[in-house]
């Protein structure tokens, strides 16, 4: 048990009556009502946030850069040499470049592919959709995000499936507010999903990061609200639904253990930011 005069569990450097000793009266208090609370480990402290606000300056950048540069006739292995050369540069490091093997600084997934695509020598192809994923390092600490991108003539329903898959996510983080419910995001997000005939991926979701590329708390993108852990302020964590234009299941491809497709090959589409609770609302961090 801390005294009131000790440095803060948090590692500010602060005494715990400066920090965070109101902070754990409360969350006592919401256990009390039978609220799920966020073990400290979720919350980050002021310079973990400085950190991970430096990896989203660079993480950020990339995917405009990519958004310059992609093209009709680019490689997803060209997109991942830039996502790579750009981060690098700008003193970075490419998270998932050998995350769990994963061979490349990037995931592209185009078109039925769900999330975790492995750049390759695919050619982007007239009427593609394709979303790429960059987490980026910097100092030890971590920002993720993730857009999609259009390419040439898309037909309409596949760019009706973007549009509401950022709608999705939007409607995700409007969910978010301090000492709400994890569960209102994924509340949120279905609801939109299912009311334009979509299904929302349930077998991957958003998941707590900063300190490293995955922490607690997991953030289903399907749920109930007032249901699931407190969301406290100094939580960071991503939002990034997958939404499928067909049916919800998947299945992962047998040759190299990552790139997940929808089951019945009809269209998917992702988007994903990192997201900070602060005491007064939210700040975007990664986009």
């Amino acid at each position: 048990m801390l005294t009131r005069n000790d440095p803060c569990w948090c590692g500010s450097g602060k005494k715990y009556k400066k920090c965070h000793e109101e902070f754990d009266r409360h969350l006592h208090q919401l256990k009390k009502e039978g609220k799920r609370i966020p073990t400290h480990k979720m919350i980050k402290n002021e310079e973990d946030i400085h950190w991970i606000r430096e990896a989203a300056k660079i993480n950020n950048a990339v995917l405009d850069l990519v958004g310059e540069k992609i093209h009709i006739g680019m490689t997803t292995d060209e997109i991942d040499q830039l996502v790579h050369d750009y981060t690098v540069e700008h003193g970075g490091i490419p998270a998932c470049l050998g995350y769990e093997g994963f061979p490349k600084s990037c995931c592209t997934s185009v078109n039925d592919q769900i999330c975790h695509g492995i750049p390759d020598d695919y050619v982007l192809q007239d009427g593609d959709i394709i979303n790429v994923d960059c987490t980026t390092i910097v100092n030890g600490h971590y920002a993720d995000a993730s857009r999609m991108y259009c390419l040439g003539n898309v037909a309409p329903n596949a760019q009706k499936l973007v549009d509401v898959t950022k709608q999705c996510l939007e409607a995700g983080i409007a969910a978010v507010k301090p000492w709400g419910h994890l569960g209102d995001i994924g509340a949120a997000i279905q609801e939109i999903a299912h009311a334009n005939g979509y299904s929302v991926v349930v077998d991957f979701c958003g998941h707590g990061v900063g300190n490293a590329f995955h922490e607690d708390p997991m953030v289903p993108h399907v749920g109930r609200k007032g249901t699931g852990v407190v969301l406290a302020p100094g939580m960071v964590f991503t939002i990034e639904p997958m939404i499928n234009e067909g049916v919800a299941s998947l299945f992962i491809d047998a040759d190299n253990d990552w790139t997940s497709y929808t089951d019945d090959g009809k269209l998917s589409a992702q988007w994903e930011n990192t997201i900070l609770v602060t005491e007064d609302g939210i700040e975007i961090i990664a986009h």
